[in-house]
């Protein structure tokens, strides 16, 4: 119990300052804290498992989710034969037609078009006690009709509460009309004058409820729901919002094996409501794609119609000069032709003659976009590609430069809508024109070294005659002329074969069903594991806190390791009225463990001599010094030890009280020469044990404790008695009792359970490892065991300010910080 106190020679300076200094965290108190409230986890645990169950059955709303799957056939998505693909050219491949139908899915014209189709910016919900759940259009048995020529209120519920005979009450919350209204014809808001809220009325089917704000009626379902509703809320949304939400949930992918199988998928509250949706989107795509298609061929058959009736005149003209030098200049028969020279110039004047057609095309291409002539767009096979974002572009701008025009009628050229719009447009505008400039980029360098072939295989030529190179260039001329002739022919020929042949590209394999899919979401299991685990980690946070803030002693190893300081004694709880325990429970563990402390004391210093001082001190007050001195004391004197007890705390008297003792006269009353010491000496009922108290408080005790008379008054006392037992005041607020130490045999430390703080031993632990205390053990008190005692004196009393010692403390005021540290620590402490 008692270790050696450890020397200090050779040791270093930063091993002494680890003295003193405590863990920042006890793992051990932290887990007996975890089970002392062990019924917390448990209340936090039954309030998680019913939380997570309401959440489960009344909160948690299902998302469901269905597929379609279509194939993209390769054998008429195509404008163009592979050889003729810029793709070919580029030496690349890939699902072009399919990234512009993941395009047009996606695109905004296209689920504008749905959503205005199948009213999809109305909502049905069904409101329980608890919850609101979301319906499918087909699970009412009313459909909600908009007027789109009336101003409508976004936003705002509207309640339908069957009445029976084919009627609903119509019913609106207390609040929340709005002057600021919707118009479905132009997408756009308007304010309207104030008006009283709209009332509440029972309406008939197809009758039509009109207010400032709303102009509907109720249609009746042609299919009998299979649930029955008591009532159904509705709310509007704008035709942006709805088809930002319907877009957020779509999505796209496509076959790992075959690319051409594209895999779509919707999200929803309602499986009947993707189901219909994927089903209707598709069925839009490949008409929309079918007319596309029609459109752009017929054009791109006139297209090339015209240009071959062009190029055919420049042949026919080509083909006469041509005729006239064979027979005016007779060059039809050249000797010494090089004729694999000139196959070789012709067939590169071949591929020249059809890029420079391609280009053709394609700035033909290029002004429809930029002049925004849509309706003779020519297909991009004319020109030789086929880039699915290109087309996707081309059609989202057709379709932006529409919305621009009904906008247009009613905003001004500044405002909002019109500079969104314009914004898409640019948009549009920037990709169409990228896919372009990198075909036109391809088709230079291919041409620029076409014609550096060329020149390499012309310079042959050179040789010849002024005549015979004036033939073979008038050859030449009509090469390229019937080459690029044959290229439109050909690709005329293509565009009539598709344009009779025209089908749909787009089969569907797997249309949307509902077979009963299970909901993909919430993770409802995962969610109330969650919400539990929560809960749990309520308690477990708090009292992790309250382990972290806590910097009060609460375990003797630790304690000992920190300070080394020899340990004299553990002091169990007092639950008694006095503290007089020694005396009136001579036989309890209590009264055991001062004798225990008793006989530990001779450690500390010798026992030759004839008495010995004794002086206990603590940190602050309320740590139950003034209890080990008197008890202390009582265990000395009931082993006939003459015994004299101190009441040496001149600023706060105690112990008279318990041994019903007047203290009128005491040790100031002795040291301000008022009292002799015979007059000060209490006798008690422990004929070995005399007390002298504190007497009245004196005005300067620090000097009257430090003085020459005092020291004179201890050593007359050691010819009088065995043991002098010193009552002084705590060391953490005044100095006092570091002078005493000075003149006693033995100090004693008192530190209480959980209630000393571990900063306060820092000072002492210093002290006594600089030598500059002596003779110094500890007595741990008030500790509970395992078992339990209770907690605390009961006193009430206390030191310093914000401790009760000074006359001061009855104004003092904590600071903000300070207050609202120990109000945390209170919670925790609890």
């Amino acid at each position: 119990m008692i270790p050696g106190k450890e020397t200090l020679v050779g040791k270093s300076e930063p091993q002494k300052e680890k003295y003193g200094s405590f863990a920042l965290f006890d793992i051990e108190h932290f887990l007996r804290k975890l089970l002392k409230y062990w019924y917390w986890f448990v209340l936090m645990l039954s309030i998680g498992y019913v939380t997570s169950w309401f959440y489960g059955k009344y909160y948690a709303q299902n998302i469901y989710s269905s597929n379609l799957s279509l194939s993209i056939s390769s054998g008429t998505s195509s404008y163009f034969t592979p050889n003729q693909s810029i793709n070919f050219i580029w030496g690349q491949s890939g699902n072009q037609d399919g990234i512009y139908l993941k395009k047009m899915l996606l695109s905004r014209s296209h689920n504008e078009f749905l959503v205005n189709e199948l009213n999809l910016f109305v909502d049905y919900k069904t409101k329980g006690a608890i919850k609101s759940t979301y319906l499918d259009k087909d699970d009412s048995p009313v459909f909600f009709e908009i007027d789109k020529k009336h101003l409508q209120q976004v936003n705002y519920p509207i309640t339908l509460t069957p009445k029976g005979d084919n009627s609903y009450e119509v019913s609106f919350p207390d609040e929340g009309h709005s002057t600021n209204l919707y118009s479905y014809d132009f997408e756009g808001f308007q304010n309207v004058e104030a008006y009283k809220k709209p009332a509440n009325k029972v309406i008939k089917i197809n009758e039509w409820y009109t207010s400032p704000n709303l102009r509907f009626r109720l249609v009746p379902n042609p299919v009998s729901p299979s649930i029955k509703l008591e009532n159904i809320v509705i709310n509007l949304s704008t035709i942006n919002n709805a088809v930002n939400g319907i877009v957020s949930t779509i999505g796209v992918d496509f076959d790992k094996e075959i690319n051409t199988i594209m895999i779509i998928s919707k999200s929803g509250y309602s499986l009947n409501g993707t189901v219909s949706f994927l089903n209707k989107s598709v069925d839009e795509l490949k008409k929309k794609r079918f007319a596309d298609k029609n459109t752009i061929d017929k054009n791109t058959q006139d297209y090339l119609k015209r240009n071959l009736a062009d190029i055919r005149k420049k042949l026919d003209s080509s083909a006469a000069y041509l005729n006239y030098l064979k027979v005016s200049e007779k060059l039809y028969d050249i000797t010494n032709r090089d004729e694999k020279s000139l196959q070789k110039i012709k067939d590169l004047e071949t591929k020249k003659a059809d890029i420079l057609s391609k280009m053709n095309s394609l700035s033909t291409i290029k002004t429809s976009v930029e002049s925004q002539n849509f309706d003779k767009m020519i297909s991009p096979s004319a020109a030789g590609f086929d880039d699915g974002l290109f087309t996707a572009s081309v059609s989202e701008l057709k379709a932006l430069y529409l919305k621009k025009r009904e906008l247009s009628s009613i905003y001004t050229p500044n405002s909002e809508p019109i500079k969104e719009i314009n914004r898409l447009i640019n948009e549009a505008k920037t990709n169409s024109s990228g896919s372009l400039r990198n075909v036109y980029i391809v088709y230079t360098t291919e041409l620029n070294r076409i014609d550096q072939q060329i020149a390499e295989a012309s310079s042959d030529l050179t040789s010849f005659p002024d005549k015979q190179r004036k033939y073979l260039d008038a050859e030449r001329g009509y090469n390229i002329i019937e080459a690029t002739y044959n290229s439109l022919l050909g690709r005329q020929n293509e565009s009539q074969m598709r344009l009779a042949t025209n089908q749909s590209d787009i089969s569907v394999i797997d249309p949307a069903k509902n077979l009963g899919q299970g909901p993909i979401g919430p993770n409802v299991k995962g969610t109330k594991m969650a919400i539990i685990g929560g809960f749990l980690a309520i308690p477990f946070i708090l009292i992790l806190l309250s382990s972290l803030f806590d910097s009060k002693i609460r375990n003797i190893k630790e304690l000992i390791s920190a300070t080394r300081i020899p340990l004299l004694g553990v002091i169990g709880n007092n639950n008694a009225e006095n503290m007089l325990t020694v005396l009136d429970s001579p036989k309890s563990s209590v009264s055991e463990a001062f004798r225990g402390i008793r006989a530990n004391i001779r450690f500390l210093s010798g026992e030759d001599e004839k008495s010995k001082v004794i002086l206990i001190t603590s940190s602050v007050g309320g740590e139950g010094k003034t209890y080990i001195s008197i008890n202390l004391a009582s265990v000395l004197g009931l082993s006939d030890k003459k015994t004299i007890l101190l009441g040496m705390d001149l600023r706060k008297p105690k112990i008279f009280g318990d041994f019903n003792i007047d203290n009128k006269l005491g040790i100031s009353n002795h040291l301000t020469g008022e009292a002799t010491i015979d007059q000060i000496i209490n006798k008690t009922k422990i004929p070995n044990l005399d007390v002298a108290t504190s007497g009245p408080i004196p005005p300067n005790p620090s000097e009257l404790l430090m003085s020459d008379r005092n020291i004179k008054f201890i050593e007359e006392l050691k010819k009088m008695y065995d043991f002098i037992i010193i009552d002084s005041p705590p060391v953490g607020l005044v100095a006092d009792s570091y002078e005493l130490m000075k003149h006693s045999d033995a100090n004693l430390y008192v530190v209480r359970h959980e209630y000393t703080e571990k900063y306060m031993l820092k000072m002492i632990t210093e002290k006594y490892h600089n030598d500059e205390i002596k003779h110094l053990g500890l007595v741990y008190n008030d500790y509970v065991s395992k078992q339990g005692y209770g907690y605390g004196y009961g006193y009430g009393y206390g030191y310093g300010y914000g401790y009760g010692y000074f006359d001061e403390d009855k104004n003092y005021k904590e600071p903000l910080l300070i207050k609202i540290r120990n109000k945390v620590r209170a919670i925790f402490n609890r």
